[in-house]
């Protein structure tokens, strides 16, 4: 069985990356319809959630990003399960699963609680680059990276930018946080504040995906520092909150079940994004030569010939 078959023995799903040899690389990313990197973060999200609680989202999402017709999961080793009926499903698309990021920069508000672990932006952002233009040069010119810590939205977004303007490259950022809508939260929660840091909508996350992880009976509800009165969008960064423990939120409204529907909603729409991004045309190759050139456009147009009157000279 040659390596691209053996990857992907159902026709599709993830793979790992690491469990890929080397002289198998390249045919594998050539059959490859993109990759995946998993970003999260090792921060405090209050005393009832795991120190992993944005790596447990990132990576829980990124696994989901490759599944079947009715999202049937993989199993450890990439292959698709078959649903509880029997009934095959189609195969997804062939993705090629990376090993997460697990550090990021932090914010002010949690660097000081006790298992955060922080890095500087900047050095966040040459990392960041670094990783993903070896993924890209490694032969995966479509890259998604899927995130689980809102801080890395503006160091990846920002490594991003920086690769695109290097490699010919078709690199997604996707935030799982996003995939579910403020109008749905309330659907599920009710009219109290559920998407704050250790809330209830991103316990219900975690609960999700990993039930164990999570210790419902170890913290009251923090009812979080309401949000300005205004509908437009705005970005409010604060030294510290009031109320704030490093987490806030109401975390009686959490449970299993609304994790699993946060799981559903949003593993159903990051497939939907990754479907038409698949499907879209790739890029052109980046250039230093953004302005067209007389070579390639011709000479450039006289007023005469670009049909205006000849100007009149000067008395």
């Amino acid at each position: 069985m040659d390596g691209v078959s053996a990857a992907w023995p159902t026709g599709g799903g993830l793979v790992p990356a690491a469990r890929i040899p080397g002289g198998e690389l390249a045919a594998v990313a050539e059959a490859a319809d993109f990759a995946v990197l998993p970003v999260g973060a090792v921060e405090w999200h209050g005393p009832h959630l795991p120190l992993g609680t944005d790596l447990i989202l990132a990576e829980g999402f990124a696994a989901e990003s490759a599944l079947g017709g009715d999202g049937a999961g993989p199993s450890g080793d990439g292959a698709a399960t078959t649903p509880a009926g029997g009934r095959a499903t189609a195969a997804g698309p062939r993705g090629v699963l990376f090993p997460a990021v697990p550090y990021a920069a932090c914010p002010g508000q949690t660097r000081p609680w006790p298992g955060t672990v922080a890095i500087r932006p900047e050095i966040a952002v040459g990392y960041l680059a670094d990783v993903i233009e070896g993924i890209v040069a490694a032969g995966f010119p479509r890259l998604l990276i899927v995130n689980g810590h809102d801080a890395n939205m503006s160091t990846v977004r920002a490594a991003m930018e920086w690769v695109s303007g290097r490699r010919t490259a078709s690199l997604l950022l996707v935030n799982w946080f996003q995939l579910v809508t403020p109008a749905e939260t309330t659907e599920l929660y009710g009219p109290l504040p559920a998407r704050g840091h250790g809330g209830a909508y991103e316990t219900s996350g975690v609960l999700g995906f990993d039930p164990g992880a999570v210790r419902l009976d170890a913290v009251a509800d923090l009812p979080p520092k309401p949000k300005l009165p205004v509908t437009h969008p705005y970005v409010l960064v604060e030294s510290r909150p009031d109320p704030w423990q490093g987490w806030s939120g109401h975390i009686s409204l959490a449970g299993e079940e609304a994790g699993r529907r946060v799981r559903q909603l949003a593993g159903a729409r990051l497939r939907e994004v990754i479907a038409a991004w698949v499907a879209a045309p790739p890029p052109a190759p980046p250039t230093d030569a953004p302005l067209p050139t007389e070579a390639s456009t011709g000479p450039t147009p006289t007023r005469a010939t670009a049909g205006g009157p000849e100007p009149e000279e000067a008395p």
